[in-house]
């Protein structure tokens, strides 16, 4: 479900409408019944559940950063000793 806003364009009426994604858009103002018209506005959304925080990405250990081991094996790799 989606938050949609909708602006009356007879009486400048704004309102929010909860509605499916595949809903039709409404037609008609909800007080005077003029035709209305979906305004683009600043989306939110919220992240539920486990699994979307920072915290839970974050390498944990001695080696924080493996690019720098890779890169003394590579380096390491065809020299002679």
């Amino acid at each position: 479900m989606a938050v949609y806003e909708y602006e009356c364009l007879t009486c400048g009426h704004n309102f929010e409408v909860w509605q499916k994604i595949t809903a039709d858009p409404i037609k008609s103002c909800e007080r005077c019944g003029g035709e209305v018209r979906r305004l683009i506005g600043q989306t939110g959304f919220i992240l539920k559940g486990s699994g979307w925080y920072v915290t839970d990405y974050v390498r944990k250990g001695k080696n924080d950063n493996p690019s720098k081991e890779s890169n003394k094996e590579a380096s390491s790799v065809g020299t002679k000793d």
